[in-house]
């Protein structure tokens, strides 16, 4: 079963609420070193249903295990109570996981002939591309990701014994925009979620997020192990708490 029902839905959101200052329970629910997978299907079920700019992915507690649970918004930015949400359950990655990033850079030589065909001055420029969001840049999204496995459980400590669990994550805004990262001649095949960690200068403090991996039906090794896509790595998640905007 990759979808959760309203009765189900409701029990897994008040557990990881009644669960999010207890420490010694979190420790046994999360563990750094394990992952969310998203399917394409259930990005599309989304996609449908989705009217706002962003749509939510709401943590949970399901058959005693932590759930990412995909939620869509209406116009107003407010839950619509589908009945039928789908979830992924964290879980230990299986084989190694690739984030890919290719940046072009533009190089532009300029020559002046004299009028005898003399070489009189020349230069060279190179143009370095312009990073665009979602797409992160690679080295964030992996100090990110090893910085929650190296020192997320300490990060779960301190929120619990100083704050009571009441700044712990319970869902993550995702600009629903980027649920379609469009790549030529490819198809999305699913995502794998990670946890991250990153320092915010409004906050002042470290902030956990969703770090989405997008892998495509074709997205195979060639002969030297490049793989001939931008990026597979988007940062779209805000956490809430703090950033609680719906």
């Amino acid at each position: 079963m990759t979808n959760l029902n309203q009765k189900q839905y409701d029990q897994a959101i008040e557990e990881w609420t009644n669960c999010r200052g207890n420490y010694s329970v979190i420790q046994k629910l999360i563990s750094t070193t394990q992952i969310f997978q998203i399917s394409a299907s259930q990005i599309d079920q989304i996609k449908k249903v989705n009217n706002y700019k962003e749509f939510c992915a709401k943590i949970g507690v399901y058959s005693d295990e932590i759930v990412l649970i995909l939620v869509a918004l209406d116009e107003n930015g407010k839950e619509i109570l589908s009945g039928d949400y789908p979830y992924s359950p964290l879980a230990h990655l299986k084989g190694e996981l690739a984030l890919v990033e290719k940046r072009q850079y533009t190089v532009i030589n300029n020559a002046v002939l004299s009028s005898d065909l003399r070489k009189v001055d020349s230069d060279s420029d190179m143009y370095f591309p312009v990073s665009n969001k979602p797409v992160m840049e690679q080295d964030k999204a992996l100090d990110a990701i090893e910085r929650w496995r190296d020192e997320g459980q300490t990060w779960f400590y301190r929120e619990c014994s100083e704050f009571g669990g009441s700044g712990i994550f319970q869902q993550f805004y995702v600009p629903s925009r980027n649920l379609d990262p469009y790549e030529a001649g490819k198809v999305l095949n699913h995502f794998v979620c990670s946890f991250g960690l990153k320092f915010s200068d409004v906050y002042q403090k470290m902030l956990v997020t969703v770090i989405f991996i997008a892998f495509y039906d074709d997205q195979l090794e060639n002969g030297n192990g490049s793989i001939p896509i931008s990026s597979n790595t988007y940062d779209w998640s805000q956490p809430c708490p703090p950033i609680c905007r719906v």
